[in-house]
């Protein structure tokens, strides 16, 4: 998978997250910090689209596959966060060298 395929399902699963955490927001009633929702639902989506993933085109989940998503869901979580520009900027750093 090349590297602008996932920038792009990290772009839709950040903006998911933000629609998300913007309905619970409203029905936990301040009672979880929203920082903290966020993360949550950043990786359920992220492991769950992941997991979907592997299933669909029959790829045998491993170890690392899991660890990666749980590193994908830190970074759909930072972008919902702080804005996928922040994000971009960050990734595309790797680049420059």
């Amino acid at each position: 998978m090349e590297l602008s395929v996932i920038i792009t399902i990290i772009g839709v699963l950040v903006a998911l997250t933000n629609i998300v955490v913007q309905v619970l927001k409203t029905s936990t009633y301040e009672k979880l910090p929203t920082n903290l929702l966020a993360l949550i639902v950043a990786e359920v989506l992220t492991i769950g689209v992941g997991l979907a993933y592997c299933q669909i085109n029959a790829i045998p989940l491993a170890w690392y596959m899991v660890a990666a998503l749980v590193v994908a869901g830190f970074m759909v979580a930072y972008a919902a966060m702080f804005g996928f520009d922040k994000l971009k900027e960050i990734m595309n750093w790797s680049d420059r060298k």
